[in-house]
């Protein structure tokens, strides 16, 4: 007897009480998009062609049919978008057929983001520098809404969301295991906005940018893909599992810290996350039935140091093709974009290793300037450092006059290091070899750099931070004034003519 009643128990367990629910990634305590666009709402029931209402404290906003459900285990499928919705709410919302109703109660209405990428991105509240402070400030923000999502790897398209921690304000043992960039990036603009704030992490250590790209976005670079048992590197896996299954989610945007496990293979990196950014863009907006934006906003970690060290390494390629080989975003090729300088902030003595510093504080605030800039469009927000627009060779002088923001930068000046010459036989032959350059001169909108060549060379290129970890701790040699926000790394090779003259 026993036995048939925990058998009953465990049926009853697999079904929703009145045959009616949601998906998995909806619930009680969740934020919803908030108008102009207009939130999806989806879920399941049992009677395919029975009518499904959905009720907004009590009043009607919206009514459709279900249809056949293509999740197997369900009969039936219905969505909806619902009517756009300006007011923070806290809401109820109920959906209710002939199989009954369910309920999510405490539903507020603003922006929602996605936070991915690797084990920075995965980097916990618990880890952060000052983390128990941390945690107790962040308690307070009961409009940030966090959502968690398992560590899952599939070799096939997976419909619904595995969940570590459902919808849930940031209350002591829940956020002290979420991410870090991804907390404090939203309260920070929480705190700037004054809006509900979404928070989705769906991220997983030492994984590569295959695994979170769909089939049709690798088929984009060129790329050997060998068959392997399915795991967190497989291509494709974490885009079935972790990122799919949140696609029919109305959202304001996403941002990413990754590019570790990818460090050289710079060139192919750039084609994959332009692909990936294009592709989470086009299917995202497809799923959402047009509601979240073709060109939502992206931002990204662009790569901190790691190692104390003077090596070179993959990091300042890849850190270059993180920009498409431009140095900034946005720019034409990643229209909409915005990036977080990280490369002045290393932390060599951190109990997680020099790959995993500490400062989260810092990334999450810069890339929150270059939402609020990008994403919401705030005038006279500065949200990132200076960058160079002219190369002035003195070849009597011996010096390259580096000119930055069209001369209307304000830089503050640190330090005499990090840039280096390329000597070659001709002002346009590839740089094979590269030597350290002092500053010799600077301005607020300039620096003058030594470009002193051995009898019969001429300075072929030069290049700014270019080393896996360049500087200390907000040392690096130039930042801008407003924000204290690093001249980020760069280089320019080819185009310096012999004697005197403006190189573009």
């Amino acid at each position: 007897m026993l036995f048939l009643v925990a058998c009953l128990s465990l049926a009853w367990a697999s079904y929703p009480a009145y045959g009616i629910e949601f998906g998995h990634s909806y619930g009680s305590h969740m934020v919803l998009q908030r108008g102009p666009e207009r939130a999806m709402l989806y879920g399941y029931a049992n009677v395919v062609g029975d009518t499904v209402t959905v009720y907004k404290d009590g009043a009607a906003v919206g009514t459709t049919k279900v249809q056949q459900s293509p999740v197997q285990g369900h009969v039936g499928y219905w969505d909806i978008l619902l009517p756009a919705e300006s007011a923070h709410g806290p809401f109820t919302i109920t959906a209710s057929s002939s199989d009954g109703n369910v309920t999510m109660n405490d539903v507020l209405y603003g922006d929602v983001w996605v936070c991915s990428g690797q084990s920075n991105m995965y980097f916990k509240m618990r880890q952060v520098n000052n983390s128990a402070e941390e945690i107790k400030n962040s308690i307070s923000f009961t409009d940030i809404r966090m959502q968690l999502s398992n560590l899952k790897a599939s070799e096939t398209e997976v419909p619904e969301a595995s969940l570590r921690q459902h919808w849930t304000k940031p209350t002591a043992g829940q956020i002290e295991d979420f991410s870090a960039v991804c907390f404090l990036f939203g309260r920070n603009l929480q705190s700037q906005l004054n809006v509900p704030i979404g928070l989705i992490e769906t991220s997983w250590g030492g994984t590569p940018v295959e695994a979170w790209s769909s089939p049709d976005a690798l088929a984009a670079c060129t790329q050997t893909q060998g068959k392997r048992a399915v795991n967190s590197h497989t291509p494709s896996a974490l885009w079935n599992a972790m990122i799919e299954p949140f696609l029919k989610t109305t959202i304001k945007g996403a941002i990413w810290y990754q590019g570790e496990s990818n460090a050289g293979h710079a060139a192919l990196y750039g084609c994959q996350f332009k692909a990936m950014i294009t592709d989470w863009r086009q299917k995202f907006h497809n799923f959402t039935k047009g509601q979240t934006s073709l060109q939502f906003p992206f931002g990204f970690v662009q790569l901190a140091p790691n190692q104390h060290s003077s090596v070179v390494g993959g990091f300042p390629l890849l850190r270059w093709e993180q920009t498409q080989a431009v140095g900034y975003v946005p720019n034409p090729q990643l229209p909409n974009t915005f990036m977080a300088v990280a490369v002045d902030l290393p932390d060599y003595h951190s109990p997680y290793g020099t790959i995993h510093p500490r400062f989260k504080q810092d990334v999450a605030e810069r890339l929150a300037l270059g939402a609020r800039a990008v994403a919401y469009g705030e005038q006279g927000v500065v949200y990132q450092g200076p960058f160079p627009t002219a190369y002035h060779l003195d070849n009597q002088h011996h010096a390259l006059e580096i000119t930055f923001d069209k001369g209307t930068a304000q830089m503050a000046f640190h330090n005499s290091t990090g840039f280096e010459i390329c000597c070659a036989a001709s002002a346009s032959s590839k740089c094979l070899s590269w030597h350290n350059a002092q500053i010799s001169n600077h301005t607020a909108t300039m620096v003058t750099v030594a470009a002193l060549c051995t009898h019969g060379q001429h300075v072929a290129g030069v290049r700014y931070l270019w080393h896996t970890s360049p500087c200390e701790f907000k040392m690096c040699p130039l930042y801008g004034t407003t924000n204290n926000l690093p001249v980020p790394p760069f280089i320019k090779t080819g185009g310096f003519a012999s004697g005197t003259g403006i190189i573009g």
